[in-house]
């Protein structure tokens, strides 16, 4: 078992200019946690995700944030400010567009999209709100350009 004050210390160090010591300490806490844990897991991953020097492995923590994402109970994720743990989901179907459609995979990545949008509402009304909302479009529109160019 880990804390929610590991977590977002090892997540400090990550985003505080120590990636490599702030990803080897995520995985501590995530082999600290178990499928019970899916509040942390998911932001253990979300994290993770943006520390992997390799696409597939992006992907991986990605669709891993997702999963635990789904086994969330109640306010699970308020130790990280979030009230409502469905407002995280159109950040994680944002990162998951992202990879895939650097992976080439546009088919998964309308469904992300899809996914993200329909979840939009439940993000709040701020800057943080707004970013996720406009990578959803701007990725959008790259996935109908994707698809465009490939019926012509």
């Amino acid at each position: 078992m880990t804390t929610w004050d590991a977590i977002t210390a090892a997540v400090g160090l990550a985003l505080g200019g120590e990636p490599d010591r702030g990803r080897e300490e995520l995985m501590a806490c995530w082999i600290a946690t178990g499928e019970s844990d899916a509040g942390q897991r998911c932001v253990i991953a979300h994290y993770l995700a943006d520390l992997q020097s390799e696409l597939a492995d992006e992907v991986m923590w990605d669709e891993r944030a997702l999963d635990a994402h789904s086994r969330i109970q109640g306010s699970e994720l308020a130790h990280v400010g979030i009230d409502d743990a469905r407002g995280m989901a159109p950040s994680l179907h944002l990162n998951l567009v992202d990879g895939y459609l650097r992976q080439g995979e546009t088919a998964v990545a309308r469904q992300h999209a899809t996914a993200g949008v329909a979840m939009a509402d439940f993000l709040p009304d701020d800057g943080y709100g707004r970013l996720i909302r406009d990578g959803l479009d701007r990725l959008t529109t790259r996935i109908d350009n994707v698809s465009d160019n490939h019926s012509t």
